[in-house]
């Protein structure tokens, strides 16, 4: 196994990995994993990047097209916007790190790769949004310049202007 995460690739999710072993220690997240995202991968309804250890996959995320209200953003940012109803964004569905790799830096450095591929994108998105599945999902996000989107207090974005200001990954 390797010593340090950055030693894990990270890509697309395809066949060539193996998905029965992991563990997280949310059955909703592994349950994704290994039953319906290369469903979602050949619908084309989200993108699957998965960090493995030879083939064993040992952390993954997601990514899909959203939009978010205008509304929603904070008012020095939204008046800077066109005046559309509906903002485009980039969703970061999923991310989940095995157990056995806790502790190791492995969802930061997932995190990283997420703003990193989310800002090199064609596709014109204004933030990355996160909806934070528990408390402390939304401390983590918030750790890494994620602000809170809306009256919601799991719901967060970062502004692609942000994340290209920060130092490189």
């Amino acid at each position: 196994m390797p010593a340090d995460t950055g030693d894990l690739p990270i890509e697309v999710l395809s066949r060539a990995h193996d998905r029965t072993d992991f563990e997280s220690g949310a059955e909703e997240l592994n349950r994704y994993l290994k039953e319906q995202a290369s469903q979602n991968v050949r619908r084309r309804v989200a993108a699957a990047f998965v960090a493995h250890d030879a083939s064993r996959v040992v952390a993954y995320y997601t990514l899909s097209a959203t939009a978010v209200e205008l509304d929603d953003l904070p008012d020095e940012m939204a008046r800077r916007l066109p005046h559309y109803p509906l903002i485009p964004t980039t969703l970061l569905g999923r991310l989940a790190v095995d157990v056995s790799w806790r502790g190791r830096g492995l969802g930061e450095r997932l995190l990283v790769d997420v703003l990193a591929r989310s800002l090199a994108s064609q596709i014109a998105s204004y933030a990355v949004v996160v909806d934070a599945r528990d408390d402390a999902a939304a401390r983590f996000y918030r750790r890494y310049g994620f602000r809170y989107l809306g009256q919601s207090d799991r719901r967060l974005f970062i502004p692609m202007a942000t994340i290209a200001r920060l130092p490189p990954g």
